[in-house]
């Protein structure tokens, strides 16, 4: 770990010199001084900086020279953080957060300029507005994503699951489904991802699970068809999410068992939390299952650790069971893990007859796919019944 000792009245850095790195006080204190043509504008104090604080990073952030002077008050030790480790967290960071850092560095160089008595800085550079591109699209569209929660503008639709023991259709998966005014269908991977980075996962959440008990509501028969919801890992950390569901539930004369969970793998899940939420949900006459098993954070302590219900083989096996050996392999172990742990097996992506009838002979409990239906809305789903 580099550090950097400055004796009292000795500079770390001028104006005009060239950003190497950045600094963190650790011992002593800072100034930070700005000049006008070249002799020093004592009054002209921008700030004193003492331990825990951060120096000399907007030059390097814009790779502009030394706006301003930096000598310590007294003796002091500072952390070296070399310009490319903050370059790599800029470069990995959120466009969101980079714009509203252009946008702050660019009125910090403003104000100094104008103090100085100059002409306002150059333009920004081309990465920057890039940068400030990507991040307002962002901005704007989880404003729309906002509005359209409030104007109920989402679709949920609803995939048919079969029941490979009777070959009647036993329930559905509940998917949400935006289409822009503008932009027309967002992608559910897009606007997900950008509900997950932000609060509006949880009225995104609610959203679905209204809608998932309504349409049970419409869709009473014996016997009783389910509807399953995707939970997500920042969603369980809300711990009223299943006691308002089971609300929601109990308050349409719904009977137990017609809502399931499925919660999808990721490397955040809280084995603890997780454990307590799948408790809470069996209480509660609630199954759970776990997602996407096999890609993304998949491995086997989830199956270890948490008492997850069902098991759901992701598409990506399945499609390939008859072209790749490994897959066909892959498959066939899952689905014997799921009956070791007694776990039932619901596989997605059975597009073929072939797929479907080997499935059943596998013991595969469930499946879905294009061959069983397509994603529809709720009256397409009471039509076919």
């Amino acid at each position: 770990m580099l550090r950097k000792t400055l004796t009292a009245g000795e500079y770390l850095f001028r104006e005009g010199d060239p950003p190497t790195s950045a600094f963190l006080v650790e011992e002593g204190a800072i100034e930070i001084r700005a000049t006008r043509m070249g002799e020093q504008l004592l009054p002209m104090v921008l700030a004193r900086l003492g331990p825990g604080e951060l120096l000399g990073e907007m030059s390097v952030v814009d790779r502009s020279l030394r706006t301003a002077t930096a000598m310590a008050l007294e003796d002091t030790v500072l952390l070296v953080i070399d310009s490319e480790q903050i370059r790599d967290r800029l470069a990995n960071a959120d466009p969101i957060i980079r714009m509203l850092l252009d946008g702050q560095m660019k009125r910090y160089r403003s104000m100094l300029s104008l103090l100085r008595g100059n002409e306002l800085g150059d333009p920004v550079a081309n990465d920057a507005v890039a940068d400030t591109d990507h991040g307002l699209s962002k901005f704007r569209l989880e404003s729309h994503l906002r509005d359209a929660l409030q104007r109920n503008k989402l679709e949920v639709r609803y995939q048919p699951i079969l029941d490979l023991a009777t070959d009647c259709v036993a329930g559905y998966e509940a998917l949400v489904r935006w289409r822009h005014p503008t932009r027309g269908p967002v992608s559910p991977d897009e606007f997900i991802k950008l509900a997950e980075e932000t609060s509006l996962i949880m009225p995104v959440g609610e959203y679905v699970f209204d809608a998932a008990c309504a349409a049970l509501d419409r869709l009473r028969a014996e016997p009783m068809p389910f509807v399953a919801v995707n939970v997500s890992a920042r969603q369980l950390a809300n711990a009223g999410l299943i006691q308002r569901v089971v609300e929601r539930r109990d308050a349409l004369g719904l009977p137990p068992g017609c809502i399931k969970v499925e919660i999808t793998e990721s490397q955040a899940l809280d084995y603890l939390q997780v454990a307590g939420v799948i408790e809470h949900c069996h209480a509660n006459k609630i199954a759970v299952s776990l997602d996407d098993f096999g890609t993304g954070y998949s491995h086997l302590t989830h199956l270890h650790q948490l008492d997850f219900d069902a098991i759901k083989i992701d598409q990506a096996f399945v499609r390939e069971m008859f072209s790749s050996k490994r897959a066909m392999s892959i498959v066939r172990a899952i689905v014997a893990l799921g009956h070791a742990i007694d776990a039932e097996l619901v596989v997605e992506g059975v597009e073929t007859r072939e797929q479907l009838e080997l499935l059943r002979e596998m013991g595969c409990r469930f499946a879905q796919g294009y061959l069983i239906g397509k994603p529809a809305p709720l009256e397409s789903a009471l039509a076919a019944r």
